[in-house]
């Protein structure tokens, strides 16, 4: 029970301290005349993240309570998952990085800026919503959250793919 918490307390504690560097780079964007979609998935965005992360650690500390361990819950599950999410944070950090101040949680866009193409950027157009996606599911086995973890990861992966193509076409309208 107490990893648990401690996966979700570390998991809540880097998102504020992420939120922070985003809410600086923000500033500093539209300081330099960055603009957004009008239709910008962040409020929904802002919510979910935390409430699955909230949701995961509640099914587990039930099902550390109420049931036995099961294997899918034993140390070998919960070390995949430590495995995935700093994987995953490797990742978004290594995106973090390529982007510098242009990273943010909102859709803001330099209008006239070139696209990034360094660093992960290279291989794919969204690393940072891949790593979220393992960063859900590693939080989801290490506290094994069968239930809300798939819902978590499932319906969270819908809204980054749908906010994915606003952000490819304000990239499109304003580069």
């Amino acid at each position: 029970m107490t990893q648990i918490a401690l996966v979700i307390s570390a998991s809540l504690g880097l998102m504020l301290a992420e939120h922070r560097v985003s809410r600086a780079h923000e500033r500093r964007l539209l300081a330099r005349g960055a603009v957004g979609p009008a239709r910008d998935w962040f409020p929904i965005v802002a919510l979910l993240y935390p409430a699955s992360l909230v949701a995961m650690g509640l099914e587990g500390l039930w099902r550390a309570s109420h049931a036995p361990l099961q294997a899918s819950e034993g140390p070998a599950w919960f070390a995949s998952g430590l495995l995935l999410f700093v994987a995953s944070k490797a990742l978004k950090y290594w995106a973090i990085g390529a982007l510098g101040e242009r990273w943010t949680f909102r859709i803001l866009v330099l209008p006239g800026a070139p696209l990034v193409t360094r660093g992960p950027y290279r291989f794919v157009a969204h690393p940072n919503f891949i790593a979220v996606i393992g960063e859900l599911a590693g939080a989801a086995m290490m506290c094994g959250a069968r239930i809300t973890g798939s819902v978590g990861v499932c319906v969270y992966g819908l809204v980054l793919w749908m906010r994915a193509r606003i952000e490819d076409r304000a990239l499109k309208e304003y580069a």
